[in-house]
């Protein structure tokens, strides 16, 4: 994978981390006594699968990056 790309990974990842943040915290106006902590955080569920779909993409451009730094390396110790 290219270096852009990997950048461009990590820079998806970062949003979604921000957009799961606010829709984590994300309260609705409720009146009276609510008994279920899922009507006063609707997006929670949403937010979690932000975090794992960017945690995702963070790996994946991590594992890219490693894989082009090992072969940069050993072309520059064979003398290639």
């Amino acid at each position: 994978m290219k270096f852009k790309a990997e950048i461009c990974l990590l820079v998806a990842a970062i949003a979604l981390f921000a957009v799961s943040a606010f829709l984590y915290s994300y309260k609705t106006f409720s009146e009276g006594l609510n008994l279920f902590a899922s009507f006063e955080y609707p997006y929670q569920g949403h937010a979690l699968s932000l975090v794992g779909f960017g945690s995702l993409l963070m790996v994946t451009a991590s594992i890219s990056y490693m894989k082009r730094s090992k072969t940069a390396l050993s072309k520059l110790a064979c003398g290639v």
